[in-house]
């Protein structure tokens, strides 16, 4: 059951926790501006989303943009609380999957603004794959796309590489001989922020659809069973990765944005990382110790994708849009907020894209042309583009919250050894046959 309005009730308590200073939508001085606010998790805190919101304004100066930064959790779990309250932002980052369909009744459908603005066969301008994941159950678009992105990745500093003249692992056995050698000589592994759920789904997908992608998205949908052998499999490799010393020690209690992350891309102090394509970003960065990191004088860096069961076959990458903007029904102001969004979409997104690497385009009438990007960093945007068109396993984001919840549970369970591959499957497999779909 998506049980939306339960869920926003029961979570109200959490208001209390997050700290905001409210700003209502159509207030302004002199009666010259509409206020338009605006909440997401992405973009982030870079210095550079003040610079849009300003082109934005210049551009549009009867529209003020009140913008909110909030991580991924403490976004969602705010929103809830707003939204029940009846005074949450009037335009709100989303992704796709189970957030999208659980904020469905606070949702406008979007579908009659672009058909008024770009006709009929509107939907021709973006990525089929990213529209399959918008559409409604009634055929409508509750959202739109700022940029793609794809899960499964891993990265790696060469400079330890060559440290210790080491290869790019390309299959499981090979990490682990690598990661051994790293541990020898004090250094640290894979590192993984395992205590954020998101990294260890896309891990989990990843290592899956490597061994089967069909019964992957199969078991998904409750067609396949999760005790299936290959599903069971993908289970037992995760949780070799902590049994094996793959994954860096105490990985649980550490979180990725900015925990590990940082160590990869401002320190540089380890020599592996499991990350996305959005990870590409850091090319861009201008932050000073980012800008040493990865456009130093040695500066080399790869990003790869593993043979997590040995088959000679690379897994595939899983395809999501990175975030969407979605427009609150109860708002006010919707046409400026629309104004907004579709100026995100199009302005912005060339801003984020070809300025600041932050996604893959989303628009097919949008030519990816980076500029200042060095030659190490155009050599993975080629790779992470010609894994984009030709080996993509399937979604990043499942529907169903609650199967991913319980998901979540045992790759945690499995991390810390408290259960067996087929337990966890088991598990799941009851979750799956009365999750509601």
């Amino acid at each position: 059951m998506k049980k939306k309005v339960v869920s926003i009730l029961l979570t109200s308590v959490m208001l209390i926790s997050i700290s905001a200073v409210p700003t209502f939508a159509g207030e302004t001085e002199g009666g010259e501006q509409t206020v338009v606010r605006v909440q997401s998790w992405n973009p982030g805190e870079e210095e550079y989303r003040y610079e849009m919101i300003e082109q934005f304004e210049k551009e549009h100066p009867d529209i003020k943009i009140e913008y909110t930064y909030m991580p991924y959790t403490d976004h969602v779990e705010k929103l809830k609380v707003d939204l029940s309250a009846g005074d949450a932002a009037d335009v709100f980052g989303v992704q796709t999957g189970a957030m999208y369909n659980e904020f469905r009744d606070f949702e406008e459908d979007l579908t009659p603004y672009l058909i008024e603005k770009y006709g009929e066969d509107w939907k021709s301008n973006y990525n089929d794959y990213a529209m399959s994941l918008l559409e409604g159950s009634d055929g409508g678009y509750y959202a739109v796309p700022l940029g793609l992105s794809y899960a499964g990745y891993a990265w790696a500093n060469m400079e330890y590489f060559n440290k210790y003249d080491l290869q790019i692992p390309k299959n499981y056995e090979e990490l682990k001989a690598v990661c051994q050698t790293f541990r020898e000589n004090g250094e640290y592994p894979m590192v993984i922020g395992a205590k954020d759920s998101w990294i260890n789904i896309d891990t989990w997908i990843n290592i899956a659809s490597d061994i089967n992608s069909e019964k992957l998205y199969s078991a998904i949908e409750g067609e396949t069973s999760f005790t299936d052998k290959d599903l069971v499999q993908s289970f037992e490799i995760w949780q070799n990765c902590f049994k094996d010393g793959i994954f860096q020690d105490g990985a649980l209690g550490v979180g990725m944005y900015t925990d590990s992350t940082d160590m990869y891309q401002k320190e540089g102090s380890i020599p592996m990382i499991l990350n996305g394509s959005w990870a590409m970003g850091a090319y861009m960065d201008s932050d000073e110790q980012s800008q040493a990191v990865y456009n130093g004088e040695n500066s080399d860096h790869e990003i790869f994708l593993v043979d997590w069961n040995g088959d000679g076959k690379t897994a595939p990458v899983a395809e999501a849009i990175d975030v969407s903007f979605a427009i609150n029904n109860q708002s006010e102001v919707k046409d400026a907020a629309w104004t907004f969004v579709d100026w995100m979409i199009h302005q912005g997104a060339e801003f984020l894209i070809n300025g600041h690497l932050q996604y893959m385009p989303a628009r097919n009438d949008m030519k990816l042309d980076v500029a200042g990007l060095n030659e190490d960093g155009k050599a993975n945007l080629d790779f992470v583009v010609e894994q984009g068109k030709n080996n993509v396993g399937g979604y990043r984001e499942m529907a169903y919250a609650e199967l991913k919840e319980v998901i979540i549970n045992e790759l945690t369970e499995l991390a810390l050894g408290n259960i067996t591959p087929e337990e966890a499957a088991e598990t799941i497999e009851e979750a799956s046959q009365i999750q509601e779909r």
